[in-house]
C-alpha cells in the first residue's frame, strides 16, 4: 500500500497581511495528505469532534484518500489562531484550543499496518512510538516535530528520532533541539542519533537535505503573490515521502526529485488560504513547476582544463 500519516486535522484562524481565513480546514496530516494524494494512496489517522462538517471529510474522500483512521469522538476540533506579518517565515500563535486532541489514542485500521511508507506528523512523541510499535515492517519512516515538543518532552522524541530513517524539521527547530547555532553542525548531531537523512525546511529560503556524507540544497520557488504560508511544511513533507512512495526510488538521485517536489507542492499552497489553491491544483501545473524549478538551479560544468 502507499503512504500512512497520523497527525491533526483541525480548524486554523489565520491573518496575513494579505486577508483573513476563519475556522477554514487546516492540520498537518490535512496538509500532508492532501499534497500526497496528487503522488499515490494515502491513509489518514487523526481525530476530530462532532463539530466537524461532513464536506471536509468528503474533500479528503473526493482525493481518494483513506478515512478509515479518522476518528471522530464526543468535544470540539482541534483549533489553532495564528497570524502573520510580513516576515511569512515566522507565525505567531494567538490561541491553541487542544480540545480532542487531549484524548487522541490513533489506533490505525488492521489495513494500514502493512504500510511501505509511514510519516509521523508533528504530534506528541509518546504518540508517534506508540503508532511506530503498530506498523509491521515498513520501507521508511519519516517524522516531524515542533518546538512545543521539542521543549516539553526532549528525550521522548530522542527516542523516535533514533527510529526513523528521514527527520523533517525547520531550522529553528533543529537549533533548538540541539543547542546549536550553526546549522551544519546542528545537523551533523541530528543525523549521529540513527537517522540516515535529515531535511530542513527554510521556508522562502528553500530546503537543506543532510546524509552522514552529503548536502544537498534546493532553493523556494520565486512567487509573486504568497497568500498564506500556513501548512506549507506539511504540504512539502507530503509532496516529498508522495513522490517517494510512487516511485520506490530511495536512490540519492530519486530523493532529491522527491525533495523538488515536495517544493513545487508547497509553492502552490502557499498561494491561497487553508487548501483553497491544491482544490484547484491539476497535476500538469505541478509538472510545469517542477520542470521551472530544474531551470532556476541549472548551469553549465567548467570546461575541462579550467
Amino acid at each position: 500500500m502507499g503512504i500512512v500519516v497520523v497527525g491533526t486535522v483541525a480548524f486554523d484562524t489565520v491573518e496575513t497581511p494579505f486577508g483573513r481565513g476563519e475556522n477554514v480546514l487546516g492540520g498537518s496530516a490535512t496538509y500532508f495528505s492532501t499534497s500526497a494524494s496528487f503522488f499515490t494512496d494515502v491513509s489518514l489517522v487523526a481525530v476530530v469532534g462532532e463539530d466537524f462538517p461532513d464536506e471536509h471529510v468528503q474533500f479528503l474522500k473526493s482525493r481518494e484518500i483513506n478515512t478509515d483512521g479518522l476518528q471522530r469522538i464526543p468535544g470540539k476540533t482541534f483549533h489553532w489562531s495564528g497570524k502573520y506579518g510580513y516576515d511569512l517565515n515566522e507565525a505567531q500563535t494567538l490561541d491553541t484550543q487542544l480540545n480532542v486532541l487531549m484524548e487522541f489514542k490513533p489506533e490505525l485500521p488492521e489495513t494500514y499496518r502493512d504500510a511501505d511508507y509511514l510519516f509521523l506528523a508533528n504530534i506528541d512523541p509518546d504518540l508517534q512510538m506508540e503508532v511506530l510499535e503498530q506498523v509491521r515492517k515498513p520501507k521508511v519512516v519519516a517524522c516531524d516535530t515542533m518546538n512545543f515538543w521539542i521543549s516539553s518532552k526532549p528525550e521522548a522524541l530522542k527516542k523516535v528520532l533514533q527510529k526513523v530513517d528521514i527527520v523533517v524539521i525547520n531550522e529553528g527547530e533543529a537549533r533548538q533541539f540541539t543547542g546549536e547555532a550553526n546549522l551544519v553542525k546542528a545537523a551533523r548531531q541530528i543525523i549521529a542519533l540513527g537517522c540516515k537523512r535529515l531535511v530542513v525546511k527554510r521556508g522562502e529560503y528553500g530546503v537543506l537535505m543532510f546524509t552522514p556524507d552529503s548536502v544537498f540544497a534546493a532553493p523556494a520557488y520565486p512567487l509573486e503573490e504568497v497568500f498564506d504560508p500556513t501548512g506549507a511544511g506539511d504540504t512539502f513533507a507530503g509532496g516529498f515521502m508522495g513522490y517517494l512512495a510512487s516511485t520506490g526510488n530511495m536512490t540519492e538521485e530519486g530523493i532529491r526529485q522527491a525533495i523538488v517536489f515536495g517544493s513545487v507542492m508547497a509553492s502552490f499552497n502557499v498561494e491561497d488560504f487553508s487548501l483553497d489553491r491544491m482544490k484547484r491544483l491539476d497535476y500538469r501545473e505541478i509538472e510545469a513547476r517542477y520542470r521551472s524549478f530544474k531551470s532556476l538551479t541549472h548551469f553549465q560544468d567548467l570546461p575541462e582544463g579550467l
